[in-house]
């Protein structure tokens, strides 16, 4: 947390320069095979991680990696084409920095999407499901640990409500509205890169309905900043003990890609009906 505040301040700097003027009020994270809702944004700036004073580089194929600034349906948003991962060898805190940089740009609201495996066996790949809450301890670190800078959040963050209700209702409405199919579930967070045993599965059906790879350290630090979210899953394989096979990382990325507009059109909508 040494400095924080300062990088913070730098970064956020940084892209005010790409783009004066720009305050947008929402964040939005996409996950793997989950960017084409850069698409949908009437775009002032996509800005490469690169040239973001203080941001780490995604190393994940399927990531682009660029910040993508403008609007959705009227509303100033900030895009993360690509996000960031502790596999990747990150630490927490440089995982979760630029949903701090958001926060310091002027967001009040977070959309993060994910790729992740369904433990439940009503979910059928590829299908959406809302995150109603999540498990964080099987993460084994959190991006909160070390001194606090009280500038930036509380020294004990509640997380009663991780996600928020009101952005959840308005998902459901908006799903129901749009004649989606949603569902909704709790995911655990795991670290990664390598997917999980049998045994590990079975263990972990019996607390979750979803499992990935992120979002869950994002969500820590936006709940720290006092930030709204709504988190989607897109269910791209199943997680079945009794049936398992080899992870085919193609056939994963295939169902984001089937999935995605379906989850676009939702997001859209959502933000459309997000009150000011």
């Amino acid at each position: 947390m040494k400095d924080l505040k300062k990088k913070i301040l730098q970064s956020a700097a940084g892209i005010r320069k790409e783009v004066p003027g720009f305050n947008p009020e929402i964040g939005i994270i996409l996950g793997t095979g989950l960017g084409a809702l850069a698409g949908e944004i009437k775009t002032i700036k996509s800005i490469p991680y690169g040239k973001i004073p203080n941001f780490p580089l995604s190393t994940v194929e399927s990531h682009h990696g660029q910040l993508v600034c403008g609007e959705i349906e009227g509303r100033k948003v900030v895009a993360m084409q690509g996000r960031f991962h502790r596999y990747e060898g990150y630490t927490m805190q440089e995982v979760t920095f630029p949903v701090r940089v958001m926060k310091e740009l002027g967001i009040k609201y977070l959309m993060i999407s994910n790729a992740a495996g369904g433990l439940n066996p009503k979910f059928k790949a590829p299908c959406l499901v809302l995150i109603e809450d999540h498990i964080s301890l099987l993460m084994g670190d959190s991006p909160l640990i070390g001194p606090n800078d009280d500038e930036v959040g509380p020294r004990w963050p509640d997380m009663v409500e991780p996600y928020s209700k009101e952005l959840i209702e308005i998902a459901e409405k908006a799903a129901k509205d749009l004649k989606i199919e949603l569902h909704k579930g709790v995911y655990i967070g795991v670290p990664g890169p390598n997917f999980e045993t049998r045994s590990e599965y079975r263990f972990i059906n019996k607390f979750a309905d979803m499992v990935g790879m992120s979002t869950v350290p994002e969500v820590i630090v936006a709940v720290h900043c006092g930030i709204k979210v709504l988190g989607v899953s897109v269910i791209t394989d199943l997680c079945d003990p009794d049936n398992l096979e080899p992870a085919d990382i193609p056939k994963i990325i295939q169902n984001a890609t089937i999935a995605e507009p379906k989850l676009t059109v939702l997001m859209k909508e959502v933000i459309k009906r997000i009150k000011g």
